[in-house]
């Protein structure tokens, strides 16, 4: 019922930043938990943050806890990711996914909805 497209990715250096943009159509976007899940090369899907409705509750992957931070604007239906202090392990394809306020936000299994995802990669 909601559709993501990523946007924002590309090429940065170790210690650089990037930002993220996830944007959302649909009606219900302010209903939705919002999350952001990476796939590294050869890798599994991983959580790296999400960010409660209202954006009043956050949580992030240990790994990225300190350089990363997701906000929410709901009146333009976008989520962002602000990306800092780069590492070359960041390097993954970057997806941002939408749920139901029901489960266990750091599990993909709690997202119906997922965008293509963007590439992010980190050179050293």
């Amino acid at each position: 019922q909601v559709q993501l497209v990523e946007s924002g990715g590309g090429l940065a250096q170790a210690g650089g930043s990037l930002r993220l943009a996830c944007a959302a159509s649909g009606r219900a976007f302010s209903t939705y938990v919002m999350g952001w899940f990476r796939q590294a090369p050869g890798s599994v899907y991983k959580f790296v943050a999400y960010i409660h409705t209202s954006g009043g509750r956050t949580d992030y992957a240990a790994s990225v806890k300190g350089r990363f931070t997701i906000s929410r604007d709901n009146a333009k239906n976008t989520v962002y990711l602000q990306m800092n202090s780069l590492r070359p392990e960041d390097t993954a394809v970057y997806y941002c996914a939408a749920a139901h306020p029901t489960g266990d936000y750091d599990s993909p299994y709690e997202y119906g909805y997922w965008g293509p995802g963007t590439q992010v990669t980190v050179s050293s």
